[in-house]
C-alpha cells in the first residue's frame, strides 16, 4: 500500500499509457500517491496490466480507449477522466507517434498522421483538461512530452522533429497563457530512452553499445523521464513554469562534429 507520496490525493490522466514511457509514468505517479486513469489507443493490454498494478497499490485506475488523432476523441477522453476521477489535477501529454524517412519521401497522409496526433492530440486534450481544471477551481499541471528532436536535428526526422519542436514552443506560450489561472505547464524532453520497441524495430538493438554514445554511458529507462515527471507534477516544482526539463544523459550537451577528424590541437590555440 502506498499512502503517502509527493502526489497524495492527486488525480491525473496519462496518455499513450498503455506501453513504454507513459505506461511507467502512470505506475510512477500511482507509487507517489495518484489515482490515474491511463489512456490507450491499441495497446489495451499494456494498460490493463498498469491500472490492475495501480489498484493493488490502494490507488483508483481504469483505463479508457481513445484514438487522439481526433478531436472529438480527445474531448471524450478528458471527460470521462475527470467523471471517473472526481476531478482532474495533472494532464501528462505522453501519446505521440514516432516516424522516420527521407524529407523528400514525405507524404501528406504521413505529415497529417504525426502532427495530427502529437500537435493536434496533446492541443485539445490540454484545452479541455484546462477547462476541467479551472471549472473545479484545482490548480492544475499540464506535461508535455517532447524530445531531444525538437531541440536537435538528425536525419530522417524531419516530421518527427518538426512536431517536437512545435510542442516546445506551444509548451512556453501555453504556460505565460495559464499561469495567471493557477495551471502551471511544462515539458520534458526525453533523449534516447531504451523502451520494448526498440527490440522490436531496431535490427540487433544493444543498449550497452549504443548508450557508450552518450555521456553519461547509458541508454535512458522509463523511470529515469517517470521520476521526472514526478518533479514536474508535484509541488516540488511549484516556481517552475514553462520549463523544457532535459532528461538525455548530455545527449544535446555534447559537440557532435568529430573533432579528432579535423586534426585541432587545442593546446595551440590559447594563444600562451
Amino acid at each position: 500500500m502506498y499512502e503517502k507520496g509527493k502526489l497524495s490525493g492527486k488525480l491525473a490522466l496519462v496518455t499513450g499509457s498503455g506501453t513504454g514511457l507513459g505506461r511507467e509514468i502512470a505506475l510512477e505517479f500511482a507509487r507517489e500517491g495518484a489515482d490515474v486513469v491511463l489512456h490507450y489507443n491499441k495497446s489495451a493490454k499494456g494498460a490493463a496490466t498498469a491500472a490492475k498494478e495501480i489498484r493493488e497499490m490502494g490507488r483508483r485506475s481504469t483505463i479508457i480507449q481513445a484514438d487522439l488523432s481526433k478531436v472529438e476523441e480527445c474531448f471524450r477522453l478528458v471527460d470521462e477522466s475527470a467523471s471517473f476521477l472526481g476531478g482532474l489535477d495533472i494532464l501528462m501529454n505522453n501519446s505521440g507517434i514516432t516516424a522516420s524517412g527521407p524529407f523528400l519521401d514525405v507524404i501528406p497522409k504521413e505529415f497529417n498522421l504525426l502532427y495530427n496526433v502529437n500537435i493536434r492530440g496533446e492541443f485539445f486534450c490540454a484545452q479541455r483538461a484546462a477547462r476541467r481544471m479551472l471549472k473545479g477551481k484545482r490548480k492544475g499541471v499540464i506535461i508535455n512530452m517532447t524530445s531531444v528532436h525538437g531541440l536537435a536535428g538528425i536525419p530522417l526526422h524531419s516530421v518527427y522533429a518538426g512536431t517536437k519542436g512545435a510542442i516546445i514552443a506551444w509548451t512556453r506560450e501555453l504556460a505565460v497563457e495559464l499561469a495567471p489561472l493557477g495551471i502551471r505547464v511544462n515539458a520534458v524532453a526525453p533523449g534516447w530512452i531504451a523502451v520494448e520497441s526498440h527490440y522490436q524495430q531496431i535490427p540487433n538493438f544493444d543498449p550497452d553499445r549504443f548508450g557508450h554514445l552518450i555521456p553519461w554511458g547509458r541508454l535512458g529507462v522509463p523511470k529515469d523521464v517517470a521520476k521526472a515527471c514526478v518533479f514536474l507534477a508535484s509541488d516540488d516544482s511549484d516556481f517552475m513554469v514553462g520549463s523544457v526539463l532535459l532528461i538525455d544523459g548530455g545527449t544535446i550537451a555534447k559537440m557532435a562534429l568529430p573533432l579528432e577528424s579535423l586534426n585541432i590541437d587545442f593546446k595551440d590555440t590559447h594563444g600562451e
